[in-house]
């Protein structure tokens, strides 16, 4: 529906989560969490899906992150039941994936984030959480955090330092400070900016591609490039034996390398 606020649409493989409250510039309140997390998992579920991408609705933001009214109701709530803001969201998210980050960051599909215009706090946190970021030249981001009076959450001092390094990771949060796309760019926060007119394009190319590609070898190797962050070489060695002899044996490989041999070999011929 039009009026719901997070949107889930499938089409040719790929899932569309879109943030839909543009009047709000997409913050996301409560509701919203549960909409994302839930869509996450049917993601997640359906064979059918091998890419999700997650945008924003509007000219202005993909998001600014938390709703900052929703979170002070809260906050008023907790008070009134003499129970702390983080005793409450604890108890009510202490089930991961039960916020949106971490949600996004479990799916075991392929998943792009569409940048255009403000991509702040949670916001930001969301489209790290993706395996892939492509920018609106419009488009800015900052942790902004700290310029509020809160500690990152949904992930961010595990995504900030692991992209970007410690010392970038610390000078973004302990400033807040808003940067252009080229800047995110530069330093390794995007994978790429392109033309403001071109971004949906480019992204559903992308994500076209990529589905063209074995469900299967995309999932096994989205799961070795993240493990292979905290494991050591030997160990990355011997997962990637393991996993290549699972593929030599699956189906989508011998009708591939099948195909492959007859072309090649009808090439020759000719």
């Amino acid at each position: 529906m039009a009026d719901e606020k997070v949107l889930y649409e499938i089409k040719d493989r790929i899932a569309w989560i879109t943030l839909n409250r543009p009047e709000s510039l997409n913050a996301v309140n409560r509701d919203m969490v549960k909409s994302i997390v839930e869509y996450c998992r049917q993601a997640e579920e359906d064979r059918n899906v091998q890419i999700v991408i997650f945008k924003g609705n509007g000219e202005r933001a993909f998001s600014v992150g938390g709703d900052i009214k929703d979170r002070a109701r809260q906050n008023a709530t907790a008070v009134e039941q003499s129970e702390s803001p983080l005793v409450q969201r604890q108890s009510k998210y202490s089930a991961i994936p039960g916020t949106p980050a971490p949600a996004i960051a479990a799916v075991n599909k392929i998943t792009i984030a569409l940048v255009h215009g403000y991509c702040v706090g949670t916001g930001l946190l969301m489209s790290l959480a993706c395996d892939i970021r492509i920018a609106s030249n419009l488009a800015t981001f900052g942790p902004s955090f700290a310029l509020i009076g809160l500690h990152p959450d949904w992930g961010g001092s595990w995504f900030l330092p692991r992209l970007l390094g410690t010392a970038r990771a610390c000078e973004l949060t302990f400033t807040g400070a808003m940067i252009s796309a080229e800047e995110a760019e530069r330093i390794g926060l995007v994978n790429r900016v392109v033309q403001h007119e071109q971004l949906i394009r480019v992204v559903t190319d992308l994500a076209e591609k990529m589905a063209k590609n074995p469900a299967g070898v995309l999932r096994l190797a989205k799961e070795s490039i993240y493990r292979s962050v905290t494991s050591d070489l030997e160990t990355a060695f011997a997962r990637e034996n393991d996993v290549q002899i699972e593929c030599f044996y699956s189906d989508e490989f011998l009708e591939r390398i099948t195909a492959f041999l007859e072309r090649r070999q009808s090439r020759s011929k000719g």
